[in-house]
């Protein structure tokens, strides 16, 4: 397939990016940082630069393209949550994903799919009860977030588009992510869970989740809501003790809900509620998750790295 990825340099797109080219396909990035992205990316694609709201000459890539993937946005969690970052957080994909289906929309071109990020926290934080794809929308800041993401990713159905709304859980995988951020104290000997304990945490291994985009792409028969989170949600006890295990460390030392606002704010809602997500589009349809249980997943990632050669050098075409 010919493909237009957009955020292409995080620590999903990265790794997809790379898996794509592997896998034969022709694969485009819009970057705002082109030359960053070429340090970044390795094996690289196409570069072409994307402010993420001005027009320019990536709409060329647009009209002969098979398939976008939009994961652009500004990490949620590397900053507290004030005013300003909070725009960010929305100017960076809402925003962001408007600039970009409105260049589809002008197409001559009308058969195209889109794969378009989202998250979880579309649906709000319940201890309770489970959720699925048809789950309605919930309170929140995230909520609201994810909400108007997805309805600009929507508007290029009303030109023939197959629309896929990616919502992401807890991504996990080596050098990057939540995990990364949570390993420090554990391999001090000094991890344990977040309180109060019971936050359900939805969680995906991060090859799982370009599995999921590459099979959205080629699966003609779906499209909509897709939960981005593996089949066996754990509770952050369950999930700091199944780490532990796999480090050999223990899962001993709690941290109490009112550290973890005072030092994040409101963010730390993030780690201290949750929910309980079920992949019902994915296991109805009999995708094949490679890591559908957590200490699995932690093993695979965690495992030391093979050692390596210098890779040889790779010729990359840029567009700036």
């Amino acid at each position: 397939m010919n493909i237009v990825v957009a955020g292409g340099t995080g620590f999903i797109g990265q790794a997809l990016c790379t898996n794509l080219l592997e896998n034969g396909h022709r694969v485009r990035v819009l970057s705002r940082d082109p030359i960053r992205a070429w340090r970044r990316l390795g094996p690289a694609p196409e570069l072409l630069r994307w402010d993420g709201a001005d027009g320019g000459e990536w709409e060329q890539a647009l009209e002969e393209t098979d398939a976008v993937v939009n994961l652009a946005g500004a990490s949620i969690a590397d900053a507290r949550w004030t005013e300003a970052r909070k725009r960010l957080l929305v100017e960076s994909r809402v925003a962001a994903t408007r600039s970009l289906v409105d260049a589809l929309s002008r197409r001559a071109r009308r058969a195209l799919v889109l794969v378009n990020a989202s998250g979880v926290g579309y649906y709000g934080a319940d201890e309770d009860r489970p959720f699925d794809e048809r789950g309605p929308q919930g309170s929140g800041f995230l909520a609201e977030l994810s909400a108007a993401w997805e309805a600009e990713a929507v508007r290029a159905e009303s030109f023939g588009a197959r629309v896929i709304r990616l919502r992401l859980g807890m991504v996990l995988g080596r050098h990057g992510g939540a995990l990364a951020k949570m390993l420090p104290p554990f391999r001090l000997g000094v991890g344990g869970p977040i309180l109060p304990g019971t936050q359900w945490v939805s969680w995906i291994h991060r090859q799982d989740v370009i599995g999921l985009i590459q099979w959205a792409l080629a699966n003609t028969a779906v499209s909509g809501p897709l939960n981005a989170v593996a089949p066996g949600a754990v509770t952050m006890t369950e999930f700091c003790r199944t780490l532990g295990r796999v480090l050999h460390r223990p899962s001993w030392l709690p941290v109490p809900q009112f550290a973890v606002r005072l030092g994040l704010g409101e963010m730390g809602r993030l780690l201290t509620t949750g929910q309980r997500v079920t992949p019902m589009v994915a296991l109805s349809h009999s995708f094949p998750f490679r890591y559908p249980d957590l200490e699995s997943a932690l093993r695979a990632i965690l495992q030391p790295e093979p050692s390596a050669g210098r890779p040889e050098p790779l010729r990359v075409r840029r567009a700036l």
